[in-house]
């Protein structure tokens, strides 16, 4: 038979279907009205199982499993609809977001003075704030868990050298929403005391990121003890106390200004076009209007196709998804927490509709925010 022939075929069989899909659809339209008026949910997973598990047994062995995927996605549509007749969506506790410069908030971020949070805090919030500084990441979570903060800032991505895991860690173990972002350029310096030079160096002390970010300049110091520290601004500050020439420390010309140590070098990170990207974290989930990026954490059934189906529910809602990282799992070997940034407002039906399958199909979700993406105001 020729091609042309068989295409006719496929042809009059799409047309068929597509009569036979708009039917199913508008049935499935009448028992979202039925479930609407009885006060019933959408999903129904014995029903779901039930009607898949018929026609993968109808089916010829060969097709099975194409029927079965078939099925799921005629489901996952059926759900869409029915949802948008019932208006169901997760259950969030949403507040409205209200302006950041509405009363002097308290801020708490990890460091001190000079840090690179420091700087992303007053890029974000200005001078009407008042601030906390914290040693770690999880203080900042403790400062806004006993109240004595409003909000905390956190890198969380670095454009050269990645994510900040610890930061993903913490957002999963503690009860706290991502209510904005903040793009810094970061550029990493080599600092030391008055009078030192680049020869006096022996030991350079920076944060595991400020190594990270400037490995091809550290090459010129294959001798040189390079010493991990809590912050690069703790590093510079912890320098200028030793006031020794043979210490250094990798941080930004702002902490050199602030601890009085001389630069030795500048622009050092291996990257010209290195960016970090905070986040601002609150107790309330707060959303507006114009909140257009949205972090999710989930974790999906250890089985063959559970992410390849959760990936499916935002792209069949025309969701641009921005990034996804996978964590391990406390306590559970080879089993992962996966987190996933798209752009979108939990208001939004498109945003109802991929959650709720997300949350039907998932061990756990847990919305982390919704919020104003920062990326296009810097870059």
């Amino acid at each position: 038979m020729e091609l042309n022939e068989l295409r006719k075929q496929i042809n009059d069989i799409d047309k068929n279907l597509l009569e036979l899909f708009q039917k199913r659809m508008d049935t499935a339209i009448a028992i979202g009205q039925y479930k609407k008026e009885h006060s019933m949910q959408v999903f129904d997973e014995t029903r779901e199982k039930e009607v898949i598990q018929r026609a993968k047994t109808a089916a010829e062995d060969k097709y099975q499993d194409f029927v079965e995927a078939f099925y799921q996605n005629l489901m996952a549509l059926s759900r869409e609809i029915q949802r948008e007749v019932l208006n169901e969506s997760i259950d969030l506790q949403i507040e409205t977001s209200s302006d950041k410069t509405a009363k002097k908030p308290t801020v708490v971020f990890q460091g001190v003075k000079g840090s690179y949070s420091d700087e992303a805090l007053s890029l974000y919030y200005g001078d009407n704030v008042n601030t906390i500084n914290v040693q770690d990441f999880e203080d900042v979570f403790e400062e806004l868990k006993k109240g004595t903060a409003d909000y905390g800032i956190l890198p969380v991505e670095n454009s050269s050298t990645g994510s900040i895991v610890d930061v993903f860690d913490l957002l999963a173990k503690h009860d706290c929403c991502i209510v904005g972002e903040q793009l810094l350029k970061v550029e990493q310096c080599l600092l030391g005391v008055k009078g030192a030079t680049a020869e006096d160096i022996r030991e350079i002390y920076s944060h595991p990121q400020g190594f990270s970010q400037s490995t091809e300049f550290l090459k010129k110091f294959p001798d040189c003890l390079k010493t991990p520290y809590y912050n690069t601004a703790i590093s510079a500050k912890y320098v200028s106390e030793l006031n020794d020439k043979s210490k250094a420390a990798i941080a930004g010309k702002r902490a050199a200004s602030i601890y009085g140590l001389d630069i030795l070098a500048e622009n050092i990170n291996t990257s010209n076009n290195n960016y970090t990207r905070f986040i601002t974290i609150s107790k309330k989930l707060l959303v507006a209007d114009t909140s257009d990026k949205i972090s999710v954490m989930f974790i999906l059934p250890h089985e063959s196709g559970s992410l390849y189906n959760a990936l499916t529910y935002f792209a069949r809602n025309n969701l641009n998804m921005l990034n996804i990282e996978s964590r391990p799992m406390p306590n559970k070997n080879w089993e992962y927490m996966f987190f996933i940034d798209f752009q979108g407002n939990l208001h939004d039906q498109r945003v109802k509709n991929a959650l709720a399958d997300l949350s039907e199909n998932s061990i756990y979700v847990k919305v982390l925010g919704n919020y104003k993406a920062a990326i296009n105001k810097a870059l």
